[in-house]
């Protein structure tokens, strides 16, 4: 896709990947709306030079009114990137989990959907387009602390496969990115020395997505042993050792 003249919507734009990507594509050339729940940041980049909307992904009335807001200010928009998403870790065993089990499906899963919903008329309308959605390596290759983030990426990325066939000769493209672990704050790289640098991680994903045709999947060479571990046999010994991580919950040794 062509990243220097695009009108780009990235809900969850106020940290992290999203606010990277959004920075990488203002610098690019295309014009950009940042959507979040953050009202300090969207202030910032609103004094920046970005388009900035405050959205809540699992509120479908504010999903609604950021999309008004959005195409009454930019008619022209083309490209929508669904970033937000939590993920919080769970002892299956304390039934407790339950609430953040549930809030991580809404927003993950649920919120996705909402966002997209909101616009694919619009983009179907204007017969062009590229949704991106964000699932995680986790999504293929599980994480046992963090079950319900894993089911909640596994969804995403079957509702993206399903969306690419129902959208096929609308001239809506849908790619998913694929993160793996990525250093977004400092705790992070304190908790997860292998996490990518975030800087890097960006740079690898503007340049898949300047491929032509859009790839499918958006794969950094890091997500890579997450993907396809099932096709090169690593699975079952991967998922054992990224287990040992299950002791960092309370009340296990």
């Amino acid at each position: 896709m062509d990243i220097t003249d695009r009108t780009v919507f990235i809900t969850g734009a106020t940290s992290g990947i999203g606010l990277e990507l959004a920075r990488r594509f203002a610098a690019a050339g295309s014009s950009v709306i940042a959507g979040g729940r953050r009202a300090d940041v969207l202030d910032r980049l609103r004094a920046e030079g970005f388009g900035a909307v405050p959205i809540d992904v699992t509120d479908q009335d504010s999903v609604d009114h950021a999309r008004d807001s959005i195409l009454r200010g930019h008619p022209g928009l083309d490209t929508i990137v669904t970033m937000s998403g939590i993920g919080i870790p769970e002892d299956l065993r304390d039934p407790a989990h339950f609430a953040a089990a549930q809030q991580m499906i809404d927003t993950n899963l649920l919120g996705t959907i909402r966002v997209i919903d909101a616009f694919t008329p619009r983009l179907v309308g204007r017969g062009a387009g590229t949704i991106i959605t964000v699932t995680s390596g986790i999504g293929f290759l599980p994480f046992p602390v963090m079950p319900t983030y894993a089911a909640s990426k596994a969804g995403v990325h079957a509702y993206s496969e399903a969306l690419r066939a129902q959208l096929d000769g609308t001239g809506i493209e849908v790619a998913e990115l694929v993160p793996p672990a990525v250093a977004t704050t400092p705790e992070q790289v304190r908790r997860n020395p292998r996490a990518l640098d975030l800087t890097a991680f960006v740079t690898e994903v503007m340049d898949l997505l300047q491929i032509t045709p859009t790839p499918h999947e958006i794969l950094v060479e890091g997500v890579l042993m997450h993907r396809w571990a099932e096709r090169d046999g690593t699975y079952a010994d991967l998922v054992a050792q990224r287990s040992q991580a299950l002791a960092m919950l309370t009340g296990r040794q």
